[in-house]
Formats: C-alpha cells, structure tokens, sequence
C-alpha cells in the first residue's frame, strides 16, 4: 500500500482532489471490480448511450455482478446489437463516496497501478455531465502524464512508463484509423452481408499490421491476437482516446507544466466555452 500512498500525495501536489479516497482497502476476488457494457447498433460505431442521474448520458454502463452484465449483454446481442464486455479493476463515485483500493488493482504492475489511481483521482475532482469524452480523455490523458511525473526521481521507472504510454498511444492513434476505416466502409456498403465480408477483411489486415507497429514496451504479436476489435470495442476505445491529442497540444500550450495544466482543464470543466479556450490551437504557439 506504500506506493498507494505516495500516489495520494503526489496527486494532492498537482492539484487533484484525493479526500479519503484510496484509504481503506477491499479483498475482491477474481480479475475485475466491475464488468463494463457497451452497445452498438448495426453498421455503427457510436455507442448506445444510457442515462443516470448526475452523469447524464455515457456510452457505457457498469456491473459488480458480471453475470448481469453478460445477461443483458446476450439480449442486446439476440437484438442485433454488437457488445463489447471489459473488465475493469477501479471506479470512481466521483468524489461523492470514499472509494476502495481493491485486490484487482494491486496485481497490476507499480506503474499501472499509480496511473490507474491518478485517472481515478481526476474523475473525483472533476467531470462534466454527459460529456465521456471529455471526461475519460481527460483522465486519461492526466492519468498517464501523471504517473510518469511521479517516478522523476528514479529515471529508469519514468523511462519505462513513458515507454508505455507512448506505446498506449501509438495504440490509440493506430485504433483510431481503424475505427475511421470501418465507417467509411460502412457509409460505402448498404449490404449487410457485403458489409460484414468486408470488414472481416480490413480486421484481418488490421490485426497483421498491429503486430509489426514500432512497440518499445508493448507485445505487438500478443496485442493483434487478442485485442477484440468489434464495432462496441472500438467504439469504447475512441471514447477514451479520440481527444488525446487535443489534450497533448494543450498540455504544450501550458509549457508542459502539468500542474498549470490540471489547473487549465478544472476550468475548463466548468463551461463550454472554457472548454473550447483549452483547446484553443493558439495556446500552443510558442510565439504567443
């Protein structure tokens, strides 16, 4: 729990809320806290949104109990819809409630771990109703800048996670392009059958130049055979990562102070139109 700890109070110094968050810890069995669905119609790539209270529309909803989830998963699928299942080791209640650390989250390695819990942490500090994009690209994104910045004190650890997650955005950006050749395919073929004939051909292709991607800490082989690259998968993917370059250039625009940047997107979460300042392309201008 040490490293729990440290990550704590390293998240209080750059300016995330951590209450008593991350205090008390859960023996959970098994490989996940919750199991996540995700649901797209056919020859789409949008999620199904639902709804909640306080959160508004997500384009995903949680389960402690994975035989629900794959319940409703299975009706969804007997409807025609495309699922996507994932396992997930942590939540945040947004700051509402004193989240656990559980046992799934302490088998991951030091690195994920810390990043996992600074991406929890951003979630409690801030989140803007019925925008996941913003949310999770958010979390995301700080979640990794993060955690490398937590281990700058011993530099082969913040050599290896900046490995990673330059790794997990190659990732991103390659899957990205994949999600956009699949819906012009899509907007191409009115077929169902041609359709489907068609993207099994791009996956197939897909995955073969995954396996050859420039991975400094990552398995390209193991990633193309076991990545599930369905339309609900990818789509769950782009909510999280389609904004993360939006985020980089911000981050440059904040001379990569990543405390002034934290500070940057907690405004920016109070109104769209702070929304669109941090985004703004010219903040990134070193002549401005």
């Amino acid at each position: 729990m040490r490293t729990v700890i440290a990550t704590r109070s390293f998240a209080g110094e750059i300016g995330l809320e951590v209450g008593g968050q991350y205090t008390s810890y859960v023996p959970w069995t098994g490989d996940r806290i919750i199991t996540t669905l995700v649901v797209t119609e056919p020859g789409e790539l949008d999620a199904r949104p639902f709804v909640f209270p306080i959160v508004g529309s997500v384009p995903y909803k949680g389960f402690f109990d994975r035989s629900l989830a794959e319940d409703q998963a299975e009706n969804f699928r007997d409807q025609g819809f495309d699922v996507c299942l994932t396992p997930i080791t942590a939540y945040s209640t947004l700051g509402f409630f004193d989240d656990p650390v559980s046992a799934p989250m302490l088998r991951a390695s030091q690195g994920r771990l810390v990043e996992t819990l600074l991406h929890e942490f951003v979630h409690a500090t801030f989140f803007v109703e019925s925008e996941p994009g913003f949310n999770e690209g958010a979390a995301l994104f700080i979640g990794q800048e993060a955690s490398v910045l937590f281990f700058v004190e011993v530099p082969e650890k913040a050599h290896r996670r900046r490995q990673e997650v330059q790794d997990a955005r190659l990732l991103a950006q390659f899957l990205l392009e994949f999600q956009r050749q699949i819906q012009a395919l899509y907007a191409e073929a009115d077929d169902p059958a041609e359709r489907g004939r068609r993207r099994a051909v791009a996956e197939q292709a897909v995955r073969t130049q995954l396996a050859e991607l420039p991975f400094s800490a990552y398995d390209g082989k193991k990633l193309a055979a076991s990545l599930k690259l369905n339309d609900a998968c990818l789509a769950l993917r782009g909510t999280y990562t389609e904004d993360l370059p939006l985020f980089e250039r911000a981050l440059a625009g904040h001379q990569n102070d990543l405390k002034a940047f934290i500070a940057a997107v907690r405004t920016a979460a109070e109104s769209e139109e702070a929304r669109e300042s941090l985004f703004d392309p010219s903040r990134s201008d070193p002549d401005r």
